[in-house]
């Protein structure tokens, strides 16, 4: 059986108390946390693959639609 391999831009946010919130900009409300680093990565597969189960539509967002640039601003 061929699995559909998917690939999403996640953020990590590193929290003053501890720990990382991260989340899919693609996929609006889909978020999550952890300790460290591999377990709030673990996490975020988790729920993408939940959200992706979830998702009534009949395609997936693509994340050939979405790109990063950096930003400059002076202060």
């Amino acid at each position: 059986m061929r699995r559909k391999v998917l690939n999403y831009n996640v953020i990590f946010q590193k929290e003053v108390e501890g720990g990382y919130s991260v989340w899919v900009p693609l996929l609006p409300g889909c978020a999550s946390q952890g300790e460290t680093f591999e377990e709030a990565l673990a996490n975020i597969k988790e729920a993408i693959a939940l959200y992706l189960r979830d998702e009534k539509k009949e395609e997936t967002p693509d994340i050939n639609s979405q790109f990063m640039v950096p930003v400059s601003v002076s202060l």
